[in-house]
């Protein structure tokens, strides 16, 4: 166990006035906790409602139930981790990927959630590292209608990695045990005619992976469920929340329940913006939902392997291939096909009903094919387990990723917002989730053991 866990554990058992011995604990310390507490008539400090059953509502609840903490987590559809949280390519980003940012601050954002990503799961989920399920490390193509010439990228790309070593320098082995001290490496002209077309000008190896967001999914849910202090309520719809009474309201097969807590705290993804603004919290800028969707297959067999890239820079899109051999497609022109600047999206379908799938199967495929030579190699109807699955992307900004000056390009603004005993989550990237849920872990228990629970605190805080 984590020293920080451990000092947390003592501290909040000796506030029961118990001793607690976590020699013993690993991984699921709640558990443990909760048993340790109930074993000598010690009761949990505090109960906290989170809104959102998505990976950031979990890795909150995980986070809090580590602490001592009671939660009850609402979501709207009938299990956790059922909408965006899997419908996603799972990159965990180091920062590459947002050269139209130069000021480097997204990067920065980006590597301090990536480098805590796989210690703070692996924690939470008492799992090696190792066990997790990534892919292979992408390559950043430029596409031949870049917003940017190959050098400034390839400038670009070094400068992020050297503050990716600087960061990671006394954290061995903490991106997936990557080796982060190889630099930035140009392809060869070999490399680059065997893997790629005339569309591309220069391909650039980064140790970038993503983890495959399904069978993550499948390893929360198992721990979720076995951790007798996180209740699950699902098929709730959250329609608002009262921060003065730390209250929550859902609906429910048209019955209307509220439910009050010690902390509240908004980890919803497509929802967060209107339930923030039913508080009294409304944001004073633009913001902007679309939906995007992706493709899954897997190659017939024999196949050569389609080597992982993310094409650079503007309205593109990537190929990742698992090491279970699975790989995803998403290509912006054909996957993005909605958008809305409402405060609440439509309930957008995650997966597509014809023939809405099939043009986003065919024109993904084509649009990738295009550039990565090896797709073209087998044809859609080669491939088999496929499936078109998409979720909604919540960010601030008027207009897409075409034009060089949209916000979408900056992802800094984003975390933790406190206000009182409620807790607003924007972690922007799924890259973000784990470290955030640590940072409002961190609030509630230092808010709670300092301060009355029924006190409400003035100051308005963003991490």
């Amino acid at each position: 166990m984590q020293a920080p866990i451990r000092r947390l554990l003592n501290e909040q058992g000796a506030a029961c006035g118990i001793r607690i011995d976590v020699r013993g604990m690993r991984g699921k310390t709640g558990e443990a906790l909760h048993r340790r507490l109930c074993a000598e008539g010690g009761t949990l400090l505090i109960h906290v409602g989170v809104m959102g059953g998505g990976l950031q509502g979990c890795c909150i609840a995980m986070a809090l139930a580590d602490r001592g903490a009671r939660v009850t987590i609402f979501d709207r559809n009938p299990a956790l981790l059922t909408r965006a949280a899997v419908a996603n390519e799972g990159k965990v980003h180091l920062g590459y990927m947002y050269g139209g940012d130069p000021s480097l601050r997204t990067a920065r954002m980006m590597m301090r959630g990536a480098l805590a990503f796989a210690p703070l799961l692996s924690e939470r989920l008492g799992l090696e590292i190792a066990a997790f399920e990534t892919s292979d490390p992408a390559a950043y193509v430029v596409h031949r209608e870049s917003q940017q010439e190959p050098d400034q990228i390839h400038a670009y790309l070094q400068a992020v990695h050297t503050l990716i070593q600087e960061a990671g320098g006394g954290r061995r082995g903490a991106y997936f045990n990557a080796d982060l001290a190889s630099p930035i490496r140009r392809w060869t002209k070999s490399e680059f005619e065997r893997e790629l077309t005339g569309e591309a000008l220069a391909a650039f190896q980064s140790p970038e992976v993503a983890i495959d967001p399904v069978a993550l999914a499948e390893l929360i849910k198992e721990r979720i469920a076995t951790t007798p202090s996180i209740e699950i309520r699902t098929n709730r719809l959250v329609t608002s929340v009262d921060p003065d009474r730390r209250e929550i309201t859902t609906t429910s097969n048209g019955i209307i329940q509220r439910d009050q807590f010690d902390h509240v705290v908004n980890a919803l993804w497509d929802g967060r913006i209107a339930i923030d603004s039913s508080a009294g919290m409304r944001p004073r800028r633009t913001w902007i939902h679309r939906l995007k969707y992706g493709v899954s297959f897997r190659p017939p067999p024999g196949a050569r392997p389609a080597r992982s890239m993310t094409i650079v820079l503007g309205p593109f899109g990537e190929v990742v291939r698992y090491r279970n051999g699975t790989v995803y497609l998403t290509w912006y022109p054909s996957c993005l096909t909605a958008r809305t600047f409402e405060a609440q999206p439509p309930f957008w379908p995650i997966v597509p009903g014809e023939p809405s799938r099939s043009s986003i199967l065919a024109g993904t495929y084509s649009g990738l094919a295009a550039i990565h030579s090896v797709l073209s190699d087998y044809a859609i109807d080669e491939l088999s387990d496929v499936v078109v699955r998409g979720g909604p992307i919540v960010a601030w900004g008027k207009t897409d990723i075409d034009d060089p000056a949209s916000e979408l390009h900056h992802r800094f603004e984003i975390g933790v917002t406190s206000v009182g005993a409620y807790h607003s989550v924007d972690p922007g990237k799924l890259t973000m989730a784990p470290y955030f849920a640590e940072e409002c872990a961190r609030r509630i228990v230092a808010e709670t053991s300092t301060h009355p629970v029924s006190g409400r605190f003035a100051e308005r805080r963003r991490v």
